[in-house]
């Protein structure tokens, strides 16, 4: 197919996706237009996370979580590679990127166990606000089904509730009393 992108980018989307400044999403919107076109194209972008350089794997988390929402059934091939290579960087914005992917697909009770594992993790290692938030946003959101997840989260809120953050601490207060 000769639609004007080459081979180089169909493997790796890091020349797109870096640059420019560090507080914008650069050409993400562009990416995620292509991928939601051609399906073969996402991974590619699962690729592009191996980057490495931060801002493009920013990026291109942001590109994947924005496919999600849209197409989350096309995410299951993808299950071992978000649950190991992916869980495995340490970097927050790639954190909750993969709590917002995880959110938006449906998972099996195996699967769902091996992603909650995962988030658990995060929640209580990271000091990243915005992990923290959507972390404990898409752990809280899942405690509706599952008790023994309502059980582990209540302290862990309780204890962010007194956050120095006011978003964390805000948000930790108004779960604790959802939950």
């Amino acid at each position: 197919k000769n639609d004007g992108v080459s081979d180089v980018m169909r493997r790796d989307y890091s020349v797109e996706l870096s640059g420019g400044k560090p507080n914008s999403l650069g050409r993400t919107e562009e990416i995620v237009r292509r991928v939601r076109r051609d399906r073969t194209l996402l991974r590619p972008l699962f690729d592009t996370l191996r980057s490495d350089d931060e801002l493009v794997r920013l990026r291109a988390g942001d590109a994947l979580e924005k496919v999600c929402r849209e197409q989350p059934g096309w995410f299951g091939p993808y299950f071992n590679r978000l649950t190991s290579e992916i869980a495995a960087i340490d970097q927050p914005s790639v954190q909750w990127h993969l709590a917002q992917i995880f959110g938006e697909m449906s998972l099996s009770a195996s699967r769902y166990a091996v992603a909650k594992r995962i988030l658990q993790r995060n929640l209580d290692r990271s000091n990243d606000w915005i992990v923290l938030n959507v972390t404990m946003q898409q752990l809280f959101d899942w405690s509706g089904n599952d008790p023994a997840l309502r059980h582990w989260l209540a302290p862990r809120l309780e204890r962010l509730s007194r956050d120095r953050r006011g978003s964390v601490a805000a948000r930790a207060r108004k779960l604790t009393h959802s939950l």
